[in-house]
C-alpha cells in the first residue's frame, strides 16, 4: 500500500444522524442535509457527494495529463459520474461509471488523457480493484 510522504490537505467533516442527518466541514464551507438515496428527503446522499468529488478530482487529473502532453484541456470539459449503491448476497457494494466529454480534442488524445487521469486520480486509485468502474468518452 502506498504511503503519503507529504500531506497536502486534510478534509475534515462532522456528520450526525447517518443517512438522515447532516454533514458540516470544519471550515463551514460545506453544510449539507443528508437523505437516503431515492428518498423524498431534502438532502443529498453520500453517493452523490462521492460522485461529485470523484468527477472534480478526475477533471484535475486530466488537466495535469494535458499539461504534461502540452495539450489544452477544453474549457467545457465535463465528467458525468454515476455511483450505484447495490447489494449482492446480502452485502452492500458500490460501482461507478465516469462519462467524459472533451469536446474538440482528437479522440485518441482524449482517450489518452482519460487513461492517464484514471491512473493518477486519487479517487480512481482508491477504488481500483475494489469496485467496478467503467470509463467512457463521449
Amino acid at each position: 500500500m502506498a504511503q503519503i510522504d507529504t500531506v497536502l490537505y486534510t478534509g475534515k467533516t462532522h456528520t450526525t444522524g447517518g443517512r438522515d442527518g447532516e454533514a458540516r466541514s470544519s471550515d463551514n464551507h460545506l453544510n449539507v442535509k443528508l437523505s437516503p438515496p431515492g428518498s423524498t428527503g431534502l438532502g443529498t446522499n453520500p453517493e452523490q457527494l462521492f460522485a461529485a468529488g470523484w468527477s472534480a478530482c478526475f477533471i484535475g487529473a486530466m488537466g495535469l495529463a494535458a499539461r504534461e502532453r502540452k495539450v489544452a484541456l477544453p474549457k467545457d470539459t465535463a465528467v458525468d459520474a454515476e455511483v450505484d449503491l447495490g447489494t449482492s448476497e446480502g452485502a452492500y457494494f458500490l460501482q461507478a461509471r465516469l462519462t467524459v466529454s472533451l469536446p474538440g480534442l482528437d479522440r485518441e488524445v482524449a482517450q489518452a488523457l482519460i487513461e492517464a487521469a484514471h491512473r493518477t486520480c486519487p479517487y480512481s486509485k482508491a477504488t481500483r480493484g475494489n469496485i467496478n468502474v467503467e470509463l467512457a468518452l463521449v
